[in-house]
């Protein structure tokens, strides 16, 4: 089984308008693969909160969105994004209690909380999101501790969850994901687990415990699965993502590789000063003293090792995209190769 490092992309912006990330949150793909990155930024200034538009290669299309506000075009603490089967984007934001739908252009569509008639259930604390193939909702609700499913035109189907670290129990969840045969899979962040439930809202199981041994999570923020049905979670308090098989079964740890990518590159280029002095530098230190030695402090002192493992995606390619909010990029990797 192997997770092959493909690139890097992004570098960090405090600019509030074009390409680079501030605190970036999570990715999601159209049916074309463009990717769609949510940009958080500086919530409390409203800076630089945004949806970015590009391509693999790294070619930048544009921008949509902005902080602070109560407009259609505003986000307050947006947290995760899907796109559904008709190419609509829908973006979560905790901070208003809302979802907001846009299309591939990033014109507002409509939004799922708030108002009456259809979509207008209300939501407490909206993060993760996630549709199954018949384009069903799947929206985790952080501050009301459960999962609610809502089908193609709006209608809630059922609402699980409380608070609490039993089954079906959550505190403050947070990713969510489906596989090909309907199951949902919720980051369950402060319960230091992954619990797998059944199209219907039934709990099946449970994965993990609190640590930071093979197999622990301290704070899982995201899960993706693949085609196998292999786990990618990303292992956000301990600096990195842990793959387990379909029954949950520890297989790795990726660390993060990161190189340069096309964006900073290009930046680099025309700041020879900086660039020189990287060259000049270790950027790779692997053995940090003694006082450097927890998770966060490895991360943050070893340039291409996961700093903020926030957001695990998978594309149709069967490319991994590990987006880092403390690091403002996105690793990508190639697990075509993996299987139980």
């Amino acid at each position: 089984m192997k997770t092959k490092y493909l690139k890097t992309i992004g570098i960090k912006t405090n600019q509030p308008v074009g390409r680079g990330f501030l605190f970036p949150y999570d990715v999601t793909f159209d049916s074309s693969g463009m990717i769609y990155a949510l940009n958080r930024g500086r919530i409390s200034q409203g800076l630089g909160t945004r949806i970015q538009i590009f391509d693999y290669d790294e070619e930048w299309y544009g921008e949509f969105g902005e902080g602070r506000g109560t407009g259609p075009l505003n986000f307050l603490i947006p947290v995760a994004t899907a796109f559904n089967s008709k190419d609509e984007l829908f973006v979560t934001d905790e901070g208003s209690g809302e979802v907001k739908v846009f299309n591939q252009k990033g014109l507002p569509l409509y939004q799922v909380g708030g108002g009456s008639g259809p979509w207008s259930c209300d939501l407490k604390g909206p993060s993760g999101i996630a549709f199954d193939s018949n384009d069903n909702l799947y929206i985790t609700e952080r501050s009301a501790s459960r999962l609610t499913k809502i089908d193609g035109d709006g209608n809630v189907i059922f609402r699980v969850g409380e608070p609490g670290d039993g089954e079906l129990q959550f505190n403050m969840p947070w990713g969510v994901v489906t596989d090909g045969k309907g199951y949902v899979y919720v980051a369950d962040w402060r319960n230091d687990r992954i619990q797998k439930l059944d199209p219907d809202g039934n709990f099946v199981t449970s994965f993990g415990q609190s640590g930071n041994s093979e197999g622990q999570f301290n704070r899982p923020s995201s899960v993706a699965v693949d085609s196998q049905g292999n786990m990618y979670v990303t292992d956000w308090g301990n600096e990195r993502v842990q793959v387990l098989n379909s029954e949950g079964r520890f297989l790795h740890v990726v660390e993060g590789q990161a190189t340069l990518s096309k964006w900073a590159e290009q930046w680099l280029e025309v700041n020879q000063d900086e660039y020189s002095a990287r060259r000049s530098s270790n950027l790779s230190i692997l053995d940090l003293p003694a006082h450097l030695q927890t998770p966060y402090q490895v991360g943050s002192q070893t340039e291409h090792l996961f700093w903020g493992p926030v957001s695990a995606k998978i594309d149709a390619c069967d490319r991994l995209f590990i987006t880092e909010h403390s690091r403002a990029r996105i690793q990508v990797f190639d697990i075509s190769g993996n299987s139980d």
